[in-house]
């Protein structure tokens, strides 16, 4: 297991490639079971997981992870939309593994995967965010994602109901000004 207390220094942000497949399966579930970030309760089932890399990869979504001895501890990806008319636009998830969390490396991983988003062609990327999460929605201000709307009681856990909020980046240059 990954030491929290490791140099945070050593922890490399590195294109999601086949050898994390397992250590970010890992990491998936550990956000997941905490039962208050992500859309997951836990991780799918290792094959799913492993069949999400892959396609990622072979499309050229961006995708990249946090690193540490080997072992993932925080990734950042976006997929691409399907359809021709969507197609220039994504959908960014992401996750820290806990003792990884308030060290910079969630900027560090979104600036990494937004350069590469840019690079390959997306001129929108959007997520959405539960409300409570003051810490993702502190880093997605950051980095330029603006609130589009709140979509109330989006989320239910445990019995308990959860708004998210809407954000996206649009980065166009000919965007009309």
């Amino acid at each position: 297991m990954v030491d929290g207390r490791s140099d945070i220094q050593t922890v490399a942000i590195v294109p999601l490639a086949p050898g994390h497949i397992e250590s970010f399966h890992h990491a998936l579930d550990v956000v997941s079971r905490e039962r208050k970030y992500l859309s997951f309760l836990e991780a799918p089932p290792l094959d799913q997981a492993r069949q999400f890399v892959v396609d990622r990869i072979a499309r050229g979504d961006p995708g990249y992870v946090a690193a540490c001895s080997g072992e993932v501890v925080g990734w950042c990806d976006i997929t691409r939309h399907d359809r021709p008319i969507h197609a220039h636009r994504g959908t960014l998830g992401m996750g820290i593994v806990p003792s990884y969390r308030g060290r910079g490396l969630g900027l560090r991983l979104i600036n990494a995967t937004l350069t590469q988003a840019r690079k390959a062609g997306f001129v929108r990327v959007e997520l959405s965010v539960h409300a409570d999460n003051a810490r993702a929605i502190a880093l997605y201000d950051k980095v330029g994602f603006v609130r589009e709307g709140v979509q109330s009681d989006a989320i239910c856990i445990d019995g308990q109901y959860g708004d998210t909020i809407m954000m996206a980046i649009v980065e166009r240059e000919n965007a009309a000004g």
